[in-house]
């Protein structure tokens, strides 16, 4: 089958591999019809991900059609269609009983690296690093996937891919990412990230009653869609001092609930601390630029909640632990219990309450995915969400659909 490799910083190609097999009796084969490029796949691509190898395929928000069963798999037969949550989890151990998925005891092979790195192991997750399993990842024609039982969710009804794909990540973690927040009826909740996690944040937010929604960015697409669709008041980091004009919005308290929905690779423009965090990634004395965190931690009200679904990698510098601590903050974080969230999500899609594909920008062929990573990097031509399409044909000259 061909599939989306990773070949080091800046290098991902579609390659012919072997076509995944049943390995244990409760996995199943799909078909993938639809995969997201997500934002948590630039720091593999920018090299921020460490145990990665050459070759690993890539990808983490797949959907599809069975087209093989395990002997044990009792939910699904061939035929069904399906979207597939980036955690992989087993659904009996201690976390999973807890409904604490992304904790998932027993689904990382590469729990060994991970205690390393974080005392713990998390969960397995698809494409995503040896640290994370090395399992391979669904931007490609196929993908096997483990503990079936335990992770996919049928779609029974004939809503169109886009509507449903991003329950397997950015849905759920926008969610979940609102729900951390503990938003309390007409909270004013800051976002800070207007990506596709920042926008579902955003409508999220609203879900748990806030009464107002400020979201911060500097790409005028992203800006315009927190404003037109997420009903947010928008904030450029670009043209205003974020920490001021929060503190002046909210008449000198701060807002309620601030949520970085950025992670990693913040960017920061003309402040000491993002120069610095540059020079550091630069020279490879850090992974993380954690402008976004000390900013929210400085803005947030005293007792307030900082909410982050953003993805961080390592140690990270200069955090004003003193005034979390003495402003009596409430963090909540973590990888994405995506199937607690599937079923309740879905209905509210099927109802109607939310149409995710609003957030898509792009459709490629497998094809096409490598310069959508660079496009999708770069923020050029809109480029805010890519879907890749392994079944589409070219268009034109080129694999690129712009989305209507």
């Amino acid at each position: 089958m061909k599939a989306l490799c990773w070949h080091g910083v800046g290098d991902v190609r579609v390659d012919t591999v072997p076509d995944p097999e049943i390995l244990d009796p409760k996995d199943i084969i799909i078909q993938i019809t639809a995969s997201g490029i997500c934002g948590s796949d630039l720091h593999l691509y920018d090299g921020l991900m460490p145990t990665m190898e050459e070759g690993d395929i890539i990808g983490h928000e797949p959907m599809g059609i069975v087209v093989e069963v395990g002997s044990e798999v009792k939910k699904f037969r061939k035929g069904d269609r399906v979207v597939v949550p980036f955690v992989i989890a087993c659904g009996s151990c201690f976390f999973c009983e807890k409904q604490l998925y992304s904790a998932c005891d027993t689904t990382n092979p590469g729990a060994d690296l991970a205690k390393v790195a974080m005392g713990h192991a998390p969960a397995g997750l698809f494409g995503y690093s040896g640290m994370m399993g090395r399992y391979p990842g669904g931007q490609a024609e196929y993908l096997r996937v483990p503990h079936a039982d335990v992770g996919p969710i049928k779609i029974e009804s004939d809503l169109p891919d886009e509507k449903v794909l991003f329950l397997s990540d950015i849905y759920p973690t926008g969610y979940m990412a609102a729900e951390n927040a503990g938003i309390e009826p007409g909270d004013t909740v800051a976002i800070w990230g207007c990506g596709p996690v920042g926008q579902f944040a955003i409508q999220s937010a609203w879900m748990f009653g806030a009464g107002r929604v400020i979201a911060i960015d500097r790409v005028p697409e992203r800006l315009e869609m927190a404003r037109v669709h997420g009903r947010a008041e928008v904030m450029n980091f670009e043209e205003e001092e974020v920490h001021e004009r929060l503190i002046e919005m909210t008449g000198g308290r701060g807002p309620d609930r601030c949520i970085d929905a950025v992670g990693a690779e913040a960017h920061g423009t003309g402040s000491l601390d993002a120069v610095v965090d540059r020079a550091k990634q630069a020279m490879h004395l850090s992974m993380d630029r954690p402008h976004v965190l000390r900013q929210a931690i400085m803005a947030c009200r005293k007792a307030g909640t900082l909410s982050i679904p953003g993805v961080y990698i390592g140690l990270l510098d200069k955090i004003p632990f003193g005034a979390l601590v003495n402003k009596g903050l409430t963090v909540r974080s973590g990888q994405t219990h995506v199937q607690r969230y599937l079923a309740p999500l879905l209905e509210k899609v099927e109802a109607g309450e939310i149409d995710p594909s609003f957030v898509v920008t792009h459709r490629v062929s497998l094809e096409g995915a490598p310069d959508a990573y660079e496009k999708f990097r770069k923020k050029e031509d809109g480029c805010i969400k890519v879907v890749i399409k392994p079944g589409m044909a070219r268009e034109r000259e080129g694999d690129e659909v712009r989305a209507g």
